[in-house]
């Protein structure tokens, strides 16, 4: 029984391709007796390629035997498509052997019907594909529609993800009277160095959005010992120091892999190659690689940026405290990076002002 109405059937297009003309016309008279309207007749089997491309069919009545290039070859042709919608083929052929019908199924035939065809035979399998091919069609649109919904959901829900991701790195800058460039001057730096260690877009997009949290544990540090314009005593030193297990733990329990970088960094930014960082005291390789780069970006920038308490550095002076630095505070490899390309580091802080 018909899915779809008899009129909605006899609209669609059904390619017939046969060298004989007389089998052409035959066929051309069966099906518009049958109210089947978008007919392509194809006598030369090397345009069933261009009119296939054309036309969009529906089904496709396909001779076997044909001089030069044969049904086989055309199914060959149709297949290297790759079309996921591609239509039905039923062929039509006066070879019974079974070794030939094998050989048709196998190459991507559907169905045969075989010379002289019965008229009612041939109707109802044209009917009953076009039927399958349309509900087919159907299912594939609508699974379309559907993961395009799905795939605007996720991009929103990513944006407003990000979002706040953004204004909690503001959140916990602010608090330290640091700017909202420095977030993004530092996150930006973090791309580029991940990008000149060999990672992938994906990753580096990934650190992108992952290191402006690198400081939300200095929330939880109080204002007393934060905003002091001096010198920190050794016990509020201590209490500061604790942002970043802070930071881990507010970032814990979600497996999402941006919340897992975030936390990553969050806890291992002050981390140093030579053991001496905190809060765990990791030593080289044991340091997450996004933790060492966030680690290189944020002292580049501290350095160069003005303060209440301090001066901006000259870019020259903080590439020599770096340069100093290799395999102390910084992962070597991150530092000869860093050095080979300093004026593109240089670019993003002069681009992105406070």
């Amino acid at each position: 029984m018909c899915t779809f109405s008899e009129k909605n059937l006899q609209e669609q297009s059904i390619f017939v391709v046969d060298d004989e003309l007389v089998n052409l016309k035959l066929l051309e008279k069966t099906l518009r007796s049958a109210g089947y309207t978008n007919l392509v007749l194809i006598s030369d089997p090397h345009q069933v390629l261009p009119a296939y491309q054309a036309h969009n069919p529906s089904l496709i009545l396909l001779d076997l035997n044909m001089p030069g290039f044969d049904g086989y070859q055309i199914m060959e042709q149709l297949g290297n498509l790759n079309d996921p919608m591609l239509p039905p083929i039923v062929i039509l052929t006066a070879q019974n052997q079974q070794e030939y019908l094998l050989r048709a199924l196998d190459a991507g035939a559907r169905d045969f019907v075989s010379k002289p065809f019965d008229r009612r035979e041939l109707l109802m399998r044209v009917r009953n594909f076009l039927d399958a091919h349309l509900a087919h069609r159907l299912v594939h649109d609508q699974k379309n529609h559907l993961e395009m919904l799905v795939g605007k959901r996720t991009q929103e829900l990513q944006e407003t993800r990000l979002e706040i991701i953004r204004r909690l790195g503001h959140a916990a800058e602010y608090r330290d009277e640091e700017t909202g460039s420095h977030i993004i001057r530092m996150s930006k730096m973090c791309a580029l160095l991940a990008d000149k260690a060999g990672w992938p877009k994906e990753q580096c997009d990934l650190i992108l959005q992952a290191s402006p949290m690198h400081d939300i544990g200095k929330i939880g540090i109080p204002d007393a010992i934060l905003l002091k314009p001096g010198k920190l005593d050794p016990q509020e030193w201590q209490t500061m120091k604790a942002h970043a297990e802070i930071g881990g733990r507010l970032l814990e329990g979600n497996d999402n892999e941006l919340m897992v970088m975030a936390r990553e960094i969050a806890i291992n930014h002050h981390e140093k190659w030579d053991g001496s960082g905190y809060p765990s005291g990791l030593e080289g390789e044991n340091i997450p690689l996004s933790g060492r780069i966030a680690a290189l970006a944020d002292v580049f920038d501290a350095l160069t940026s003005a303060r209440p308490y301090k001066k901006a550095w000259p870019i020259a002076d903080a590439v020599q405290l770096i340069r100093e630095s290799r395999g102390k505070h910084f992962d070597p490899e991150l530092v000869d990076l860093f050095l080979d390309d300093v004026d593109s580091f240089a670019k993003i802080k002069n681009t992105y002002q406070d």
